[in-house]
């Protein structure tokens, strides 16, 4: 967590919100590798002999390694030393020693390129075995959100920082239970291996924990009790906690129960209004409970069919425009409160990354959970 970024297809499209930047220059350097051969013909026919510019034909094997195979670097540069004979050539300057000098450096630039792209596509499929890696983590760790649960429709949505991660430390998880539909949101404090390792003993115990607690403030003592464990044992002790927050949705009942442990106030949509639901009473972050105390405290709000709950991690909160101004979530998200929650969540990501200017400072977490029907038992005429 930084002080201071179910459906499987939808996660990724709004993830690639990021990437046609980079495509676009993938683009430039390979074409720029091939422009730079009849550019450098065209100024060196139309410049004196004595301003040899065929020497500049070495750029194009060197600009190659960037963005072509190992092959299509050593043709381009095939291809420039060819250009610089028939140039040379042309000002019958063949015999001449600065003649061999530039042919020399470029079949050495180009055997030296052909290596550089060869070392670069080894990463390359490297770090595409690591994002498979980091991406089957993230699926075990944060699993695809239930689009149906009970009387309530769900969607999710997980944004990393880093433009190439996949995983991180903010967690989310819904669950049918006897007491009703009950849901988690949180996310960890610092960043990497650590984090994530901390959110998978979040998630863990939810799951263990969530169809026996009877009361979300039983669910949070089990929460707090596994996050000690593992602070223990790793020796971090309360270097490592979490903030979060438990939902309750009971399926004969038209409330809402909230536990917020130190997170963000959750955001109720109903009837085109957007009210933030701030906690009544502090409750202590998860694994801070040894120095703020144990008490967990309960707020019960109405929550009817056609209304929805927006659960979020600060990543979203505190994303920042070009002029260091935080995403006004309740404001943005006003114009589409009234939206499918896969439909809000698809136009919340890209609106939140079209603010940041594709730059999240942290990683961001939301979910959505629309109730259909109120529950509410019929009365007897």
């Amino acid at each position: 967590m930084n002080r201071r970024r179910p459906h499987r297809s939808r996660w990724t499209t709004v993830r690639a919100a990021r990437r046609p930047a980079a495509g676009l220059g993938f683009t430039v350097v390979r074409l720029a590798s091939l422009a730079l051969i009849p550019a450098a013909v065209i100024v060196d026919l139309f410049t004196p002999e004595s301003w040899p510019f065929n020497r500049f034909l070495v750029g194009p094997p060197a600009l190659a390694a960037a963005s072509w195979s190992p092959a299509g670097t050593g043709a381009i540069g095939a291809a420039a030393l060819a250009t610089d004979i028939a140039l040379t050539a042309d000002k019958h300057s063949l015999g001449m020693p600065r003649a061999w000098l530039t042919m020399g450096m470029i079949v050495l630039v180009t055997v030296v390129a052909m290596y550089a792209s060869h070392v670069r596509q080894m990463e390359e499929r490297t770090m595409a075995d690591v994002r498979s890696v980091a991406e089957a983590a993230q699926r075990a760790l944060v699993r695809p959100m239930p689009a149906r649960l009970g009387p309530t429709r769900m969607a999710a949505m997980y944004l990393a920082a880093a433009a190439q991660a996949r995983i991180g430390g903010d967690f989310y998880e819904a669950q049918r239970t006897p007491y009703g539909i009950r849901l988690m949101i949180g996310d960890v404090r610092g960043k990497g291996l650590p984090a994530v390792e901390a959110a998978s003993v979040m998630m863990s115990a939810f799951r263990e924990a969530v169809h026996d607690a009877p009361d979300l403030p039983t669910l949070a003592a089990r929460l707090e009790k596994s996050i000690q464990r593992y602070s223990a044992q790793s020796g971090e002790v309360e270097e490592r906690f979490a903030t979060g927050l438990l939902a309750e949705v009971p399926e004969d009942a038209a409330v809402l129960r909230l536990l917020t442990c130190g997170h963000p106030p959750p955001l109720l949509l109903s009837g085109g209004t957007v009210r933030e639901l701030e906690a009544t009473a502090a409750s202590p972050p998860f694994n801070l409970s040894a120095l703020l105390g144990d008490g967990y405290h309960v707020d019960v709000v109405p929550f009817r069919a056609g209304d929805s709950l927006l659960l979020y991690t600060d990543g979203v909160s505190e994303a920042r425009n070009r002029d260091g101004v935080f995403y006004p979530l309740a404001d943005r998200i006003r114009p589409i409160a009234t939206a499918a929650p896969r439909t809000l969540i698809d136009q919340l990501g890209a609106d939140l990354l079209a603010y940041a200017c594709d730059e999240l400072n942290d990683d961001a977490a939301v979910v959505v959970v629309h109730r259909t029907s109120d529950g509410t038992p019929a009365r007897e005429s």
